[in-house]
């Protein structure tokens, strides 16, 4: 639950500064170097490029458990604000927004929520044994709640970007089929 807030304070801090900032401003420092509107990539490397980017994002909030959760937030909220300018960015472009977030929405946004569960859940439950709240400190039940967000989100980014044509036998098929 804290995952979906963080993210979603991410986009209201997207939504604040996109109205008040003009969009040539948005356009030229936050959209030059994301690979989606990067025009110097083709299409073979677009989609692995996609993929092990949110492969990163996921598996550095997964660890961000055993840091007390910092690269979870971060991670959240950076992406919140991308996904904001990148909402703003559509509505002053007059772009239909459903056929751009739709795919985003389906497998990256849970994967994301999910695996930021998994980053809160060692501090959380940390947190817990020293309030007394807890006899032992990571149950197996712990170990295996913790595992399987992570593993849910793993799988859900793996699938998040279909076999495109062309990319058959790549190291983007052996990771995620």
């Amino acid at each position: 639950m804290i995952s979906i807030f963080i993210y979603i304070f991410g986009i209201l801090i997207a939504l604040i500064i996109g109205c008040t900032t003009p969009i040539t401003f948005i356009n030229k420092n936050i959209y030059k170097n994301n690979i989606i509107f990067n025009r110097n990539i083709n299409n073979k490397s677009l989609f692995p490029n996609i993929l092990f980017s949110n492969l990163r994002i996921v598996l550095s909030m997964i660890v961000g458990a055993f840091i007390f959760s910092l690269p979870t937030i971060i991670n959240l909220l950076y992406n919140g604000v991308l996904f904001g300018f990148l909402i703003l960015y559509i509505l002053r472009s007059n772009i239909l927004l459903i056929f751009l977030i739709l795919p985003h929405g389906i497998f990256e946004i849970p994967a994301m929520m999910l695996a930021g569960a998994a980053g809160f859940k060692i501090p959380y439950e940390i947190i817990r044994y020293l309030m007394g709240k807890k006899e032992q400190l990571l149950t197996k039940e712990d170990i295996k709640e913790y595992l399987t967000l992570a593993l849910i989100s793993i799988v859900l980014i793996c699938r998040s970007i279909h076999n495109p044509q062309g990319l058959q036998n790549t190291s983007y098929q052996k990771i995620c089929y």
